[in-house]
């Protein structure tokens, strides 16, 4: 029995759910999300949603907390959303926001320009501090790595773009004798 997917899923007042056989539609006051659920049951019993296995095979069994999984970010993501924080560290690296493009300067030769995907909004703080938000956590999650993977934080000195909430472990440098 899975200890997710037994948990019941609580509907925010201004959120509306709509279940069409494995197809769920979820809208809220940020949007509107939908997803087509393999291998488990969704049920709306008064201002809950309960997620089950549809059969006791192997398969559904271990579709289930993803399941539940999935629709709780789907209902969380139209009603209060998500978002991620980056930071820049590095003399001279910096970011800027055009329109639906993201410009970076990162230590390289070029400005490196980013466009920004549908559903994503990013807001750029004194050049150093992005924020992406959106209602769909898997997209906002794979944005902020893209951007991440421009420039990864080195170990030496720390440069190039981090989570605000990432450690980076720091290495020596090279020792005199």
């Amino acid at each position: 029995m899975s200890r997710i997917g037994k948990l019941p899923i609580a509907i925010p007042d201004k959120v509306d759910v709509k279940i069409e056989g494995a197809r769920v539609e979820v809208k809220g006051p940020l949007g509107r999300l939908e997803w087509t659920f393999k291998g488990v049951s969704v049920a709306q019993e008064d201002a809950n949603l309960i997620v089950s296995a549809s059969s006791d095979g192997r398969d559904s069994r271990a579709m289930w907390g993803l399941g539940r999984s999935l629709l709780n970010n789907m209902v969380t993501g139209v009603s209060t959303g998500f978002q991620k924080v980056l930071e820049i560290n590095g003399v001279g690296y910096r970011a800027e926001s055009k329109g639906k493009v993201v410009n970076f300067q990162l230590g390289y030769s070029h400005p490196i320009a980013f466009p920004v995907p549908d559903g994503i909004e990013i807001s750029v703080e004194k050049q150093t501090t992005l924020t992406i938000k959106g209602i769909d956590k898997q997209l906002v999650g794979e944005t902020a790595a893209k951007i991440r993977a421009l420039r990864p934080p080195e170990p030496y000195k720390g440069k190039g773009v981090k989570y605000a909430d990432e450690h980076i472990r720091r290495k020596a440098g090279k020792a005199n004798v």
